[in-house]
């Protein structure tokens, strides 16, 4: 050490010069700043700073020194810390770190450490031009490794996106969590971008982040929803309805009952492949047989189920559930689209009963006054025997493991039959009858899906008092709490909503064609799961956000 201290100034310059150029070609990158633990560095260079080499790198630098014949220049270059990726959702939490970043380069491999990434690691390497290599244990530069790790009790659809070294590591505790990592990192990199050093660690707000279509009063074709599908597991949606029968037309090949079918209409071969689709991406299709009421299109092949009041007259779209054939035949294509439709969810309907809204359904219908007596007691109801035929419809799709859920007017109080306690309510709107408060759902204990029509429905036409939602007005004004009209429910009942789902109905389906759809529901649509996936207010302006939105594509 005395030696070194004896040293001139010159001398040690150029020492210091040399030691910088050797650790910069054992690198083979730029001398960055990096940070310790799970950090690594930012995108681009600055003007700060370096680190100082330690005194044993000084000692090993100077026996090169002497052997060398030109002193290497020092760089200058170094690394900022880090932001967090800008992306939709954004990312719950970044922990900044200094370093180059990642970005996909020509023969770069995404590797996994479980088989059952395989689906995920093969899509991200397609989507980043990079080589899917399966399961490897060596690490290269450049790699992007997938793995599922041991957090018990995490929520699975959390991940954690590891920037560091040249390589990136995203890991969760389900396979869902690892796909919306590698989203976050398609994001990053979109355009010739960076994935920026450091650590994301992120989960939604919400479990359930939905989009349904109507695709039984307008067609959509197989191929348009195929692409909302790819659009929605970019976003990290994880559920999309589908519509499928109303008073207008049934939309999907049957085999029970194929008389019911309209043209044009998806063929199960089609749906499949929907499904095959969506479930590659973790988004679990929900379909919707609407009953008692709209069923308009089951009802034109047979006449005979159709509801009648006491003058004969038939009622618009209503089912006559007094009768056994009635609950025969739903239960029937319930029955039969259970497998077509693996998931865990099912959507009874239940709104919009015509029985309902007369001011006498005993009165005016007493077929079904009759049947009521007949199955709960003297006093029952029209709305109990309604109650009773959701609860037996509920009891149908439950033998396949469906979780049931119904719109919120198909939910009564005070009847002697009440509807059963896991039958999630589709919260839509306050105008209906029988519609209540959100607060009176959430008293009951009941769990909610926001389906605000104030902010999320989109209905072609505009019809009554609907207007085309916003992106803007859902992200500076909707919040999962919104149930009802603008006004919030209490914290108190935040973990009883599920989450939200915005909504596509075609009351007037020339209204727009499907690309006009596809247009006017882009940035709602980001919007909504913004909402859906980050708590609290947003963390950008509207404009800002936006301009995100159009960058993203």
């Amino acid at each position: 050490m005395s030696q070194h201290r004896r040293r001139a100034p010159e001398k040690k310059a150029a020492q210091r010069a040399l030691l910088v150029g050797v650790l910069v070609a054992a690198s083979g990158v730029g001398l960055g700043l990096w940070a310790s633990g799970d950090g690594g560095g930012s995108a681009g260079p600055t003007g700060s700073a370096v680190r100082q080499p330690s005194a044993e790198a000084t000692s090993r630098s100077a026996g090169a020194s002497r052997s060398a014949a030109v002193p290497v220049p020092s760089p200058s270059r170094s690394y900022a810390l880090s932001s967090a990726p800008r992306t939709i959702p954004a990312v719950r939490s970044h922990a900044p770190a200094r370093g180059p970043g990642w970005r996909p380069e020509r023969g770069g491999r995404v590797v996994v450490g479980d088989a059952d990434l395989a689906d995920e690691g093969r899509l991200v390497a397609q989507e980043l031009g990079l080589t899917y290599a399966g399961e490897k244990d060596d690490v290269r530069a450049g790699d992007v490794r997938l793995s599922l790790n041991d957090d018990e009790g995490a929520d699975p659809e959390s991940y954690a996106l590891t920037v560091r070294g040249g390589r990136v590591n995203i890991s969760g505790p389900a396979d869902a969590g690892v796909f919306y990592g590698t989203r976050t990192l398609k994001q990053a990199v979109h355009g010739g971008g960076t994935a920026p050093e450091g650590v994301v660690r992120d989960e939604p707000a919400k479990k359930v982040r939905g989009f349904m279509l109507d695709i039984a009063r307008k067609n959509f074709t197989a191929d348009w929803i195929e692409d909302r599908v790819r659009e929605l597991g970019d976003l990290k949606y994880n559920q999309l309805g589908l519509h499928f029968s109303d008073d207008q037309a049934f939309r999907i090949e049957s085999s029970s009952h194929p008389e019911i079918v309209s043209d044009p209409h998806l063929t199960k071969a089609q749906v499949r492949r929907i499904v095959r689709l969506a479930a590659e991406r973790h988004i679990t299709v929900v379909p919707e047989i609407d009953s008692p009421g709209h069923l308009g299109a089951v009802l034109a092949a047979h006449p005979d189920l159709q509801l009648r009041n006491a003058s004969g007259a038939a009622t618009r779209g209503a089912i006559d559930i007094s009768q056994d054939e009635s609950a025969e035949i739903v239960d029937d294509l319930l029955n039969e689209y259970a497998e077509l439709f693996p998931g865990g969810e099912w959507h009874l309907g239940g709104d919009e009963y015509q029985a309902l809204t007369v001011s006498d359904p005993e009165a005016s219908f007493p077929q079904l006054a009759t049947a009521a007596r007949e199955a709960y007691g003297s006093g029952a109801t029209v709305e109990d025997l309604t109650t009773g035929w959701l609860n037996d419809r509920a009891d149908t799709v439950r033998v396949h493991d469906k979780r049931p859920r119904a719109w919120n007017d198909g939910f009564f109080s005070g009847t002697s039959v009440k509807a059963d306690e896991d039958i999630e309510v589709a919260y839509w709107t306050g105008k209906e009858i029988g519609a209540r408060l959100p607060a009176q759902y959430l008293a009951e204990g009941r769990r909610v899906i926001n389906y605000n029509d104030e902010f999320l429905y989109y209905v072609l036409g505009e019809p009554q008092t609907f207007v085309y939602p916003t992106g803007q007005r859902i992200y500076e004004q909707w919040t999962p709490r919104v149930l009802r009209g603008t006004q919030a429910v209490p914290a108190t009942y935040d973990d009883q909503i599920l989450g939200g789902s915005f909504a596509v109905w075609c009351d007037l389906a020339n209204a727009q064609t499907q690309d006009q759809v596809a247009a006017g529901i882009r940035m709602p649509l980001r919007a909504t799961v913004e909402k859906l996936w980050n708590p609290g207010p947003p963390r950008q302006s509207w404009t800002d956000f936006k301009a995100l939105g159009d960058r993203l594509g």
